[in-house]
């Protein structure tokens, strides 16, 4: 049969052979995207075919489209999600920032030293054992604002001492409120 031939006769069963393949795939768009490739193939071949039943050929030639399509799509898909998974950033901190963070925890350390031993004491206890102002204002035998004056003196000492403009991360962000 010619291609000529063939061609027309796939027009002619376009409309027939697009509801069979939706139904069959469960997708228009897919029938659709197969079809073209068969018409395609149809019109830029120059080949002759020797073809008994032309529209189970056609039809075929469509379902081999579909399938190549189907693969083609898992192909990509999983080089897209391989992509996607190399591309998760490293969670391990680099030289640079270890570096940075242990100069910052010494002067921390060294603003922490340079605080009276009460002040020192009263930081150490609220931030770091996450004790309450008033816990400690019993055990010091001084008032729960005593103890919140003296906390927010070695705040203040500690931000000026890293020379911190904002505040947030370490005077204010693990903060709880003292129950009073």
């Amino acid at each position: 049969m010619e291609t000529f031939a063939l061609l027309q006769r796939f027009m002619q069963l376009y409309p027939d052979f697009r509801e069979r393949l939706r139904r069959r795939l469960g997708s228009a768009d897919l029938a659709d995207e197969a079809l073209n490739e068969v018409y395609v193939k149809l019109r830029t071949t120059e080949k002759s075919y020797s073809v008994r039943n032309a529209p189970a050929y056609l039809f075929r030639l469509t379902l081999n489209a579909a399938t190549d399509l189907r693969r083609s799509a898992n192909r990509h898909s999983l080089a897209d999600r391989i992509e996607a998974a190399l591309d998760i950033p490293d969670p391990t901190p680099s030289v640079a920032r270890t570096a940075e963070d242990r100069e910052a925890v010494g002067q921390l350390e060294a603003a922490i030293a340079a605080l009276t031993e009460r002040r020192r004491m009263i930081l150490i206890a609220v931030r770091i054992h996450e004790r309450s102002c008033r816990e400690i204002a019993a055990e010091l035998g001084v008032s729960t604002r005593t103890v919140e004056m003296e906390l927010r003196c070695a705040l203040d000492h500690c931000a000026e001492y890293l020379k911190k403009e904002e505040r947030e991360d370490f005077a204010y962000g693990r903060q709880k409120p003292s129950r009073h």
